[in-house]
């Protein structure tokens, strides 16, 4: 019995694990989504072999208007442990909700490693978000049986991807029997697409540039800006770009990409140009359909994709700095950035998603096309089989070694009217340039309404922080 006794209070003495609840909030992150739900499980599961038991509990909101919805519940006061953001982060970082990021990040034992570069720059400048990802920057694709029936090398000149084009309208590739009605390029809502490989041609090196008397402008009111838009207007007038890429949506953009109505279209991702691939497949069953990669041209201003804003992310995760549970909360993000992390965030599910033979040979199935990562895209994990097409992979080597920081600064809160408005203004007179609705030759109407919103302000501004 008293041996019994012993063994009790040993018992007594040495408590369970505790277990640490932890609320984690993400965009189309939902209990009623079976994968969400049991991709947790498994992080918890692996979290709890290694020591850190945590229970994390999904909190539902819209995926429509996410951003105001996790706005208003975090100033309601209801702040989970750990946030995605999709916009208005800044106003929660002024207000001191969001925790310091870089001290956890200097002595983790995964992040630190599974950073990019502009990752490394952006929480320098903003250290509140963290969104792990190759940064985005669109690159052109199409049809390589097409490219081949043109009898085309890849264009490498801005004159050679006008070359391009106009031979894609000219031809009947799309087999309708019509020439002339097939666009060199589509795009939607705005241009930023082709600005991300025709900005360093044009010699756009980044969002400020001195003019000539040596002072910082705004590299929209510049000659070089003037130039590139100028040439988005002629293939435009041409009929080799869509002029209704103003009202196009993201999914017309792709319809008119897989229908043959246009012959190039800008990937914004590499994962997204195989989805490109897999659905131009299944709009042609039985063609044995590939993409072609094409390369970021040089021009009159340079060559390189366009420079990265690296002044704060515009999205990611972030933890709350009332949170009880910080250490825990930490220890769920810096898993995800570990080997097995990655291997749940990006491989999906065994049996499911992927197969492993006796040898720890790893194959995808179908069914990896339905799945994506919740949490980040690690710069040092590799897959154990290629995910990537070859294609795809050409695109992320670009983003690895065409890496350019940009110079953009994040903008003090009472400056927010001019940004959005010499936004709107830009965008305003570009469309309309493009469209031919009003010439390149009132491009000092638009400089004098640009400065006059804002622009002169923000210039004045620059300076002081530029060096």
């Amino acid at each position: 019995m008293a041996t019994t006794a012993m063994v009790a209070l040993g018992a007594m003495a040495m408590p369970a694990m505790a277990q640490t609840t932890l609320r984690l909030v993400s965009k189309d992150l939902l209990t009623t989504n079976p994968d969400d739900v049991k991709e947790m499980e498994e992080i918890e599961a692996a979290l709890k072999a290694q020591g850190t038991d945590v229970d994390i509990q999904i909190v539902d909101l819209p995926g429509s208007g996410y951003a105001d919805a996790l706005g208003v519940m975090l100033l309601s006061g209801d702040i989970p442990d750990i946030m995605y953001f999709q916009g208005g982060d800044q106003k929660m970082a002024e207000q001191g909700i969001l925790e310091d990021l870089n001290p956890w990040i200097e002595k983790s034992a995964h992040i630190k490693d599974a950073l990019w570069p502009h990752n490394v720059d952006r929480l320098a400048n903003y250290p509140y978000l963290l969104y792990v990802y190759p940064p985005r920057a669109p690159q052109p694709v199409m049809r390589q049986d097409w490219l081949d029936q043109l009898g085309l090398e890849p264009p490498q000149t801005v004159d050679d991807y006008e070359a391009l084009f106009q031979a894609i309208h000219d031809a009947d590739l799309d087999g309708d029997g019509t020439t002339g009605n097939t666009l060199g390029l589509t795009g939607y809502g705005n241009t930023s697409e082709l600005d991300s490989v025709f900005n360093q041609a044009f010699g756009v090196t980044g969002t400020w540039m001195k003019d000539a008397d040596g002072a910082w402008v705004s590299s929209r009111v510049t000659d070089a800006e003037k130039a590139k838009i100028e040439f988005y207007a002629r293939l435009a007038s041409k009929d080799l770009f869509d002029k209704e890429f103003v009202t196009n949506t993201w999914d017309v953009k792709e319809d008119k990409f897989y229908t043959g109505k246009a012959g190039v279209i800008f990937g914004s991702s590499p994962e997204v140009i195989d989805i490109y691939t897999g659905k131009m497949r299944q709009a042609h069953p039985g063609e044995e359909i590939d993409l072609a990669l094409l390369p970021v041209p040089s021009g009159p201003g340079g060559q390189g994709l366009a420079a990265v804003d690296v002044s704060k992310e515009s999205r990611g995760w972030a933890i709350s700095s009332l949170s009880e549970n910080k250490e825990a909360a930490f220890a769920v993000l810096d898993f995800m950035a570990s080997k097995e992390g990655q291997d749940i965030d990006r491989m999906g599910f065994e049996g499911v998603h992927h197969n492993t033979d006796a040898s720890g040979a790893v194959t995808y199935t179908d069914q990896i096309s339905t799945w994506y990562a919740r949490f980040f895209n690690a710069a040092n994990w590799t897959s154990p089989t290629p995910m990537l097409s070859p294609t795809a992979q050409q695109a992320l080597d670009n983003l690895k070694s065409d890496f350019t920081p940009d110079n953009a600064f994040v903008w003090p809160a009472d400056y927010a009217a001019d940004v959005d408005a010499t936004e709107q203004v830009y965008r305003s007179w570009v469309a309309r340039f493009v469209t031919g609705e009003v010439s390149i030759d009132q491009w000092d109407a638009f400089v004098s309404e640009y400065n006059a919103a804002g622009g002169t302000r923000m210039a004045e501004y620059a300076a002081t922080v530029l060096q």
